[in-house]
C-alpha cells in the first residue's frame, strides 16, 4: 500500500480596525485569506513529502536540515525532496531568542534569493512560504539541499516547529 499526500496551505488575516469617536464607531473589518490546495504527486500543485518535526536547539546552536536524504517523514521512510512546496518554521512562545532560518553558503535550498539569506523568527512567530508551480525551489543533493536553522543567541535554547512539503520528483 503507498502512501498518498493531500495538502491544503492557509495563511489568513483576519482584523477589525476601530476608531472610537464622539458619536460613532467607524469600523474596517478585512479579511485576506490565501488558500494553495495540493493533491497528492509531483508536478505543479501537488506534493507527495512531508516532513515535520519540533525541535531544540542549544543556546548558540545550528542545525542543518538536508533535505536530499536525512529527514524521515511520520513512517519513518527516509526523504529525499526535489522541489519544495511550503515551509513553515514556528518559534515557541517560551523562547528567549529568535530562531534564524537562513540559506547557507554553500550548499543552501534556494528558497531565500541568495546564499546568506535568510529571516528571524522571533518567540512566537511564524515564517511560511509556499508556491504550488513547478521547478521554484528545487533541491540538489550535496549542492542544494540544506536550510539551516539557529538560535541567534547564548544563555536559553530554542523550540521550534518545522514543517516541510514537497515533491519526489
Amino acid at each position: 500500500m503507498a502512501t498518498t499526500l493531500k495538502t491544503t496551505v492557509t495563511a489568513q488575516i483576519d482584523a477589525v480596525y476601530k476608531n472610537v469617536l464622539d458619536l460613532g464607531t467607524p469600523t474596517d473589518a478585512f479579511l485576506k485569506k490565501t488558500k494553495i490546495d495540493l493533491s497528492n504527486g509531483t508536478g505543479a500543485n501537488s506534493a507527495d513529502l512531508m516532513f515535520h518535526d519540533q525541535r531544540t536547539l542549544a543556546a548558540s546552536g545550528t542545525e542543518d536540515l538536508d533535505l536530499a536524504g536525512s529527514l524521515a517523514n511520520a513512517y519513518g521512510t527516509t526523504l529525499t525532496f526535489v522541489e519544495v512546496r511550503a515551509v513553515l518554521i514556528s518559534a515557541a512562545t517560551a523562547n528567549t531568542n529568535n530562531v534564524n532560518v537562513t540559506r547557507p553558503a554553500s550548499n543552501g535550498v534556494p528558497l531565500f534569493l541568495a546564499a546568506g539569506d535568510g529571516i528571524p523568527v522571533p518567540p512566537g512567530g511564524v515564517f511560511m512560504w509556499s508556491c504550488p508551480a513547478d521547478g521554484k525551489v528545487a533541491v540538489t543533493a550535496s549542492t542544494g539541499d540544506l536550510l539551516t536553522i539557529t538560535n541567534s543567541s547564548s544563555g536559553t535554547s530554542v523550540t521550534y516547529d518545522v514543517v516541510i512539503v514537497g515533491t519526489s520528483a
